[in-house]
C-alpha cells in the first residue's frame, strides 16, 4: 500500500471522500445515532455534501483509491479545528487516520489550540484523539437531528500548556 495524503481535486476524488463519508459513518455511527438519519445518509447525499463542501480537504489515497479524508479549518484567531476526519472501515487501523491526522496537524501548525468535536459514546474515535494529544474540555453539544450528541476535545501546543 503506498499512501499519498494530498488535497482533494479532482471528480474521481470527490466521489471517492463522498463514499469514505458514508461507509464510515454507516460502520462508526450505528447504534450512536438515531437509524433514520442514517437511512437517509445515502452515496448520493454524501457527494452533495463533498462538493457543496470542498475546501480544506485532505485525502489518502492509494492509486486512485481514496481511503480516508480529514477536514480542518479556522475557529477563531487562535484556533484551529478539525471538523471531520474518516477512513473506510476496512482501512481502520492500518495508519491511514494517522497519516490523515498528522498531515492535517501540519496544516494547523500556526495555532496554539486545536479543538475538534468526537461523538459522545465513539470510544474508539476518543482513544484515537488521546492518542494524540487530545483532552475533553467538558463541554457537551447536542445533536437532536442525530438524537445524539457531541463532546469538545482540545489539543494545546507546547508552549500554552
Amino acid at each position: 500500500m503506498e499512501i499519498v495524503i494530498k488535497k482533494m481535486e479532482t471528480d474521481a476524488e470527490f466521489k471517492g471522500k463522498a463514499y469514505v463519508h458514508w461507509a464510515a459513518w454507516h460502520a462508526a455511527y450505528t447504534g450512536l445515532i438515531d437509524q433514520s438519519y442514517l437511512d437517509k445518509l445515502t452515496p448520493e447525499k454524501c457527494e452533495e455534501i463533498a462538493y457543496r463542501w470542498p475546501d480544506n480537504i485532505l485525502i489518502a489515497k492509494d492509486g486512485e483509491h481514496v481511503l480516508g479524508f480529514l477536514g480542518f479549518g479556522d475557529e477563531g484567531t487562535d484556533t484551529g479545528v478539525i471538523f471531520a476526519l474518516y477512513v473506510l472501515p476496512e482501512y481502520w487501523g492500518t495508519g491511514v487516520g494517522q497519516r490523515l491526522m498528522n498531515a492535517g496537524m501540519e496544516q494547523l501548525a500556526a495555532y496554539p489550540k486545536i479543538t475538534l468535536w468526537v461523538l459522545k459514546g465513539n470510544a474508539r474515535a476518543i482513544r484515537f484523539y488521546e492518542k494524540n494529544g487530545f483532552r475533553k474540555t467538558g463541554e457537551e453539544k447536542a445533536l437532536p437531528a442525530l438524537c445524539a450528541s457531541e463532546i469538545r476535545m482540545i489539543l494545546l501546543r507546547e508552549a500554552d500548556k
